[in-house]
């Protein structure tokens, strides 16, 4: 891939959500845990120089929950996300289309979403060239918190499958 025209696509699963009585799933907000790992996985883009210049966010409590702590840490690093309500409990395909109307100048795209839309997502675009490791954690798990890089020289509008090489699959924790 030449340099200059490698797009990144970061796919992120929220953080780890409450499931208090009475409250419709799109309003579950994150739990205690939840709150002390988002900010983490920030920390991990800006370690990494993964810095989004465009985020979209699906509608749901949880997810912007996890938006904020992670735009926390990019500071004035980070783009003004934008809420996707079609990204809410969405199908690989649905986040796919969405991802295809993405504007062309954007270089790294962030994505917020859940299970298992984010893990089918990232499974159904990983090319043949993907890193080894990277591509078989991201396939056998996608816990809360789970982030995967991608790169790619498509235009968004083009990616549909096998387009786009899986570079890092992480799950920032505290260090215990």
């Amino acid at each position: 891939m030449s340099e200059h025209h490698i797009k990144r696509l970061v796919i992120m699963r929220h953080a780890k959500s409450d499931w208090p009585l009475g409250v419709p799933d799109h309003e579950r907000p994150l739990a205690e845990r939840g709150h002390k790992e988002a900010p983490l996985a920030g920390k991990w883009l800006l370690k990494h120089h993964v810095i989004p210049d465009f985020i979209l966010c699906s509608s749901a409590l949880r997810t912007r929950q996890t938006c904020t702590w992670v735009c926390s840490e990019l500071g004035d690093k980070a783009p003004t996300p934008k809420l996707e309500d079609g990204l809410y409990a969405a199908s690989a395909q649905r986040m796919l289309t969405v991802i295809n109307h993405v504007p062309e100048t954007v270089t790294t795209l962030m994505i917020f979403s859940h299970m298992p839309g984010v893990q089918d997502l990232a499974m159904h675009l990983a090319s043949r060239d993907s890193d080894h490791d990277a591509y078989m954690d991201a396939a056998t798990r996608y816990p809360t918190s789970a982030m995967t890089v991608m790169e790619l020289e498509k235009p968004w509008a083009e990616l549909d499958g096998q387009d786009a090489r899986l570079t890092h699959f992480a799950v920032p924790r505290p260090k215990k």
